[in-house]
């Protein structure tokens, strides 16, 4: 970017520059000349009428303050009228002076939404012409907000938004730090913000926290290995912010056109986007975790995966043939390694055409397939949405059918647009067409019938092409060769995709370029249901709002490296601030060689990441866990043991997600969002509210260093920490992950066999971590584990555990039937004195106590019915209870509802 260099740095004043420019600091300098790949001079700024005041250059690849900004004085729109409706205001704006960017808009429409007491929804559009809009469905709220925790205020000349919560004052958003511009193909507003620590606005390769330091982050889908910097698959116009004194507030743009945002240090930040409308969501939490929720309550729930999605998966580019992924299957087997599906690559196919089977080297999947469903595992294969074009007139089904129907992008003289991938020359299906999810369906029946996949995996559906726009390029125009094109990788709208213009069913892929893997996976989502009559289990590359609701995400191709390894947790974690908490990296990396060391390392960490798969790619050594040392071997098979055995309580995580649109693996900062020191960490994550996992990320070291939040911790193999809130070193030998149970909290586990159905049929174990005040508090989703709808339905068993002290006798119940089979209370943290006596219903049961402040261990079996539990200690010497001969209890209590 040597052209952005010499425009950017830091300023030196200018003599020239007149005063109203001086006074404007460096850190609220909002670009004025935001075009790459120009020389910005004096000229070209001030025929836009802003400041210039010119800096030296930076280091390469930096960015600095604008050279071209914005005065205080700039032309913008006014609020000329504002009137209030049954669910808020609608206004008026109009701007009286053109700004300079082509069909500048003079009038625009304000609406505004006070849709709940936490939930914001502005939107600015064309005041007399419609405009494309996303095609997502949003919730329509039928009455204003009661009591809003937000106050609202408008500026009118210039016009701006002043967005405050009412609990502390803190100014949220304030939109008359630069002009809004709103043209035809370039769409501007921007805003101060209350802090640095600002999430989310994927999909990048960065560390959890975005750099407010002159950063601009680009959404458009792109196919490249991940790369700091670069835009890649998805788009998620979505940011989390972190307010001082721990709030936190959410800030979503539902626009799909390519886009950038811009982050300075004042703080503050610019959208900038080429097309549709501005429609703001904003919401008001206050904790994090609230804000991902009202999120999802906009862009919807994620659904409820099926069990097995939760196993362990394995996949590889260039097993070779059927009987070479057999071999691996059965490797695994023989050493008793969990594993729950097992994955091919585009090699299955025949010259890499979709629904096609390499009749040579993939002759007994079929066969594969069968035994893989005789052992309780699953089969996925891929598909790509570059349909070959090129096979003999009515030889490929696929395409003759879908060039037939008319279900592929069109150029814009109405023939498919041809491109390039996998097989060579291709037409890209068009999912906006409703009668491309039937024609889908049916290419989807035809393999099924003969090889019958239990899930699929979607790639390539940026779209992604090996060509620029196509074989014939783009035509000229505003679509492919808009007035302002932002920073995208290549910098061109088509680079390694298909042609802006081309012309798709809803709109141009102008417009919906950003949802194709969404639409996608909804078509596929909805294939798999009517072939299955099960869950459907789908992962995308591309992803977009709303793609929780259909699919899960891969982090793509990433490398064996362990930098790579590092940025894996801010992705997942990203992701589920996204809503898609279905998301993992490629375990060992995909791209390179791998090492022992790294792949061990990897695989403890891939073990808690909520989609668990090992991929590598062809020509590479085998990375799955049978490849290795025995030593190597026995630890990641441990570590997916472990896995295994918290099952229940990951499966209850993601009905939580399900639900109400809880985070499974999220962020410490999430759980202590009082405790600054949380609020940048990406190196550990939680699952749920519990479990603390810190992995070992740098190679040649037998330690790690993690935050342990303030409280009581027990490591989940035996040892007691308290901690005031501080970093702390850990052992953590090569076959050793570090793990914590947070106090309070009640783990349901199991006994782990081999595969997730093997893991069903086994006994439930409770794992309780008293808390200081010796309670505990965890719950349980149970059903078949792949039917649909079984919440709605109401087909599952819900339990609620509680542990409490009742000094001096006292009585719990377990009201209600418990999940059927055996249940085991296996560990109980926390117990500070040996118990006397260990009672079920009654009934003493014998119990070992350890001296480590662990450990009460009994064993209760077939647990069903109405059981009281109770762990009797004796009272302190000289207290009530002790004169009265009382003793103190522990009641576990449950309560379930099938």
């Amino acid at each position: 970017d040597a052209l952005l260099l010499e425009r950017r740095g830091r300023s030196r004043p200018s003599s020239s520059a007149p005063p109203k420019c001086l006074v404007v600091p460096e850190s609220h300098r909002f670009d004025c000349y935001p075009e790459r790949r120009v020389v910005v001079t004096q000229e070209l700024c001030e025929s836009r009428g802003c400041c210039f005041i010119q800096s030296p250059p930076l280091a390469e690849g930096k960015q600095g303050v604008p050279w071209c900004f914005y005065p205080p004085d700039f032309p913008s729109y006014t609020l000329e009228s504002l009137n209030h409706t049954a669910l808020g205001m609608v206004g008026l704006l109009v701007r009286r002076e053109k700004a300079y960017y082509p069909r500048d808009i003079q009038k625009l429409r304000l609406d505004v939404e006070f849709e709940t007491d936490t939930r914001l929804h502005i939107k600015i559009t064309d005041a007399a012409n419609p405009r494309y809009e996303v095609p997502l469905d949003v919730p329509r709220v039928m009455k204003r907000a009661e009591n809003p925790i937000y106050s609202l205020n408008f500026s009118w000349d210039p016009f701006g938004v002043l967005l405050q919560r009412k609990a502390t004052g803190t100014v949220l958003l304030n939109t008359t730090v630069a002009p809004l511009i709103f043209a035809d193909q370039f769409l501007q507003i921007s805003t101060s913000l209350p802090s640095r620590f600002l999430y989310g606005l994927g999909e990048h390769r960065d560390s959890l926290v975005h750099s407010l330091d002159w950063n601009t982050l680009t959404l458009w889908a792109r196919d490249v290995s991940p790369t700091e910097s670069f835009n890649l698959y998805g788009a998620h116009p979505f940011y989390l912010l972190m307010e001082e004194g721990g709030n936190a507030h959410g800030v979503f743009l539902l626009n799909s056109n390519a886009m950038e945002v811009a982050l300075q240090p004042a703080p503050g930040l610019t959208w900038r986007t080429i097309g549709g409308v501005l429609d703001f969501y904003i919401f008001l939490g206050p904790d994090p975790s609230m804000v991902i929720q009202q999120y999802q309550q906009v862009i919807g729930f994620p659904a409820m995966p099926p069990m097995w999605a939760l196993g362990f998966h394995l996949c590889r580019w260039g097993y070779g043939s059927s009987n070479g992924t057999w071999q691996t299957v059965r490797a695994m087997r023989n050493y008793q390694i969990p594993q729950d599906g097992q994955w091919n690559d585009i090699d299955y196919m025949d010259g890499y055409r979709d629904f096609t089977l390499d009749s040579q080297k993939f002759s007994s999947l079929p066969s594969l397939v069968e035994d893989l469903h005789k052992h309780k595992q699953r089969y996925v294969m891929i598909l790509d949405p570059g349909i070959s074009s090129t096979s003999p007139n009515g030889s490929y089904w696929p395409f003759d059918e879908g060039l037939r129907r008319g279900l592929f992008l069109n150029t814009t003289q109405g023939q498919p647009l041809i491109g390039q991938v996998w097989p060579g020359s291709t037409a890209f299906a068009d999912f906006s067409n409703p009668d491309t999810h039937q024609w889908w369906l049916e290419n989807l029946q035809h393999f099924h019938a003969h090889v019958p996949f239990d899930g699929l995996w979607i790639d390539m559906n940026e779209p992604s092409n090996f060509m620029d726009g196509s074989e014939h390029g783009c035509p000229p125009g505003e679509l492919d060769n808009p007035p302002y094109t932002p920073a995208v990788l290549g910098d061109s709208l088509s680079a390694k995709t298909v042609c802006a213009s081309a012309k798709q069913k809803v709109s141009v892929h102008y417009n919906l370029h950003n949802l194709y893997g969404l639409m996608e996976a909804k078509a596929t989502a909805s294939a798999l249901i009517q072939l299955r009559g099960k869950r459907p289990f789908l992962i995308s590359r591309s992803t977009f709002p709303s793609q929780g609701r259909y699919s899960g995400h891969w982090l793509g191709d990433n490398r064996s490296q362990w930098k790579d390894m590092r940025y894996s947790i801010p992705g997942l974690l990203s992701f589920s601030l996204f809503g898609i908490p279905l998301v993992g990296a490629d375990i060992c990396g995909f791209s390179g060689s791998t090492s022992e060391e790294l792949c061990t390392r990897w695989m403890q960490l891939g073990a808690f990441y909520p989609f668990s798969r090992n991929h590598n790619t062809q020509n590479e050594k085998a990375q799955d866990p049978t490849a290795f040392s025995p030593a190597a071997r026995t630890a990641m098979k441990d570590v997916l043991l472990t896995r295994y055995s918290l099952l229940p309580f990951l499966y209850t995580l993601f009905h939580r997600a399900h639900l109400q649109g809880d985070t499974v693996a999220r962020p410490l900062f999430f759980e202590f969002p009082q405790d600054k020191a949380t609020w940048e960490l990406d190196r550990q994550f939680l699952w749920g509210q519990s479990l603390l996992v810190t992995p070992v990320l740098e190679p040649g070291v037998d330690s790690v260093t993690g935050y342990v939040p303030q409280g009581t911790w027990y490591d989940f193999y035996t040892v007691r920490m308290n901690s005031s809130g501080e970093m702390v070193k850990m052992s953590a030998p090569l076959e050793h992950l570090n793990l914590h149970i947070r106090e309070g909290s009640i783990l349901p586990t199991q006994k782990p066999g081999t595969t997730t159905e093997a893991t069903r049929g086994n006994p439930l174990h409770l794992i309780v971590a008293l808390s200081s005040h010796a309670t505990a508090w965890g719950d349980l989703f149970w059903d078949d584990g792949e039917s649909l709808d079984t919440f709605e339905k109401g087909n599952y068993s819900y339990v609620v555990f509680n542990v409490t002290q009742v000094g001096c006798g006292g009585e719990g119940r377990c009201g209600g039937p418990m999940v059927p089979g055996h249940l085991e209370l296996k560990l109980i943290f926390g117990v500070q004195k040996p118990p006397s006596k260990v009672l079920l219903n009654g009934q003493e049961k014998p119990f070992s106590y350890l001296d480590s402040q662990v450990w009460p261990h009994f064993s209760v079996l077939s647990w069903v019915g109405v059981p009281i539990l109770r762990v009797s200690t004796p009272p302190p010497p000289g207290s009530q209870c002790d004169q009265r001969g009382d003793e103190d209890s522990l009641w576990l209590s449950c309560h379930a509802r099938l």
